[in-house]
């Protein structure tokens, strides 16, 4: 990869020539792949978590969060291999021993049951972590409700767990846990990544509530869960028109910075494909150093763009120029096509608008507004827009598809927004 030169007060979004600090920098630059939303043994995951850490490894990811729900993997655990064996593969243990040994393996005999030792993070992460390239993240899936709607977030570069903090309605939980979140940030002095999961499981969060806590800065555009009603319904809209109709929203009404978009896999079950398997959604961040703070930062600056199969070789962005571009890295056969996405209201309607002018089923927002094929794309901004962004669809199905048709796609983040949010 050619060192990528920033020039000074232009913005960098993903992985652009471009920097949001407009600071010339030295450094070099590369993409970091990792999966942020992993649960294992230690919650409702079906296997160790060291085997699930070797398998993302040896997969090509360079660093990775096990994101339990309302924990972080300490202490003291111990696990009959029975329940083990019944959540994934009778086969399980036997296939954990093999690869890690009889010398790592710990077991005991409980009350005639034989147990296994469920190995903490702290124990296990120098067998994979290598300087440079592979990193655990320590998180916790805060596991919050509202009444019967579900409200996860994912928390990472934790220090301590942090507790569901609940509230009065959807919005009053996002919020309540993301102070608690952004409170262990500000004691600690680092940064922590807070994000919202999977809005349409159980429909638990709409997107007047991802646009009215403008607290939350990042979300799952795609979740590789099955279960999370990525396309919507009959009734409900699918996860991307929810990113379109929240930023709308935040941009258009509130004048607030806009959500950004990952992907991750939320990976149960590791035995086979079925369930919510791993390898189905990753995010892509550039930054000089795989470190937590540096991939959380450069996060926070929207150096990163989420996939489920398309690779990118840079996306950029110039306010200088009000141009987006983005460069894919094809693979030999398959085809392309990149659509950019906006929002741009009617010339009748002026800046803020009114939260009751419009409908979330209004044609201009969210809309198509260029369209290409090939391996490079660029779309010139006109001043309506709130925002733009590209998502790139290629012709083929991902690896491990988590719904039936499938494509492969690359979603980068909003751009052009400056000028409207405060």
């Amino acid at each position: 990869m050619k060192r990528l030169i920033q020039l000074a007060l232009v913005t960098v979004v993903c992985l652009a020539a471009y920097r949001l600090t407009g600071k010339e920098s030295t450094a070099e630059l590369r993409w970091y792949k990792g999966n942020l939303h992993t649960h294992s043994l230690w919650s409702d995951g079906n296997d160790y978590p060291e085997m699930i850490t070797d398998w993302y490894k040896n997969q090509g990811y360079h660093f990775l969060a096990l994101s339990d729900h309302n924990l972080l993997s300490r202490g003291d655990k111990w696990m009959d291999v029975a329940l083990a064996n019944k959540r994934g593969d009778i086969g399980g243990l036997a296939r954990y021993r093999e690869r890690f040994g009889d010398g790592w393996v710990e077991l005991r005999d409980q009350d005639g049951k034989q147990q296994v030792r469920l190995k903490p993070l702290d124990e296990f992460r120098g067998r994979f972590e290598e300087s440079g390239k592979f990193l655990m993240i320590q998180a916790e899936e805060i596991t919050d409700k509202f009444e019967k709607l579900p409200v996860h977030i994912n928390a990472h570069n934790l220090r301590e767990a942090i507790r569901p903090q609940g509230g009065a309605s959807v919005r009053e939980t996002i919020a309540n846990n993301i102070a608690a979140v952004e409170a262990q940030s500000q004691s600690l002095g680092r940064p922590i990544l807070a994000h919202l999961n999977h809005p349409n499981f159980n429909w638990g969060v709409t997107a007047e509530d991802l646009a009215y806590v403008t607290g939350e800065r990042f979300f799952e555009v795609y979740n590789g869960h099955p279960g999370v009603n990525h396309l919507g319904d009959a009734k409900r809209v699918g996860t991307e028109r929810l990113w379109d109709i929240a930023n709308t929203i935040r941009l258009g009404v509130l004048q607030s910075p806009p959500l950004y978009g990952l992907g991750t896999d939320d990976s149960h079950n590791y035995f086979g494909d079925r369930g919510s398997s791993p390898g189905r959604g990753w995010v892509m961040v550039h930054c000089d150093q795989l470190s937590p703070d540096s991939l959380i930062e450069a996060m926070k600056r929207g150096e990163f763009y989420a996939s489920s199969g398309v690779t990118l070789t840079s996306v950029q962005y110039s306010p200088s120029s009000k141009q987006l571009k983005v460069v894919i890295d094809p693979v030999p056969g398959v085809q392309y096509t990149t659509n950019f996405v906006a929002t741009i209201p009617p010339d009748s309607m002026k800046l803020p608008l009114a939260s009751d002018s419009f409908n979330r089923a209004a044609d201009w927002i969210g809309k198509v507004v260029k369209s290409v094929s090939g391996h490079e794309a660029e779309y010139q901004l006109q001043g309506r827009e709130l925002y733009v962004r590209a998502v790139v669809t290629a012709n083929i199905p991902p690896v491990n598809p988590s719904f039936k048709g499938q494509r492969q796609q690359a979603w980068t983040q909003p751009v052009g927004w400056h000028a409207t949010a405060k």
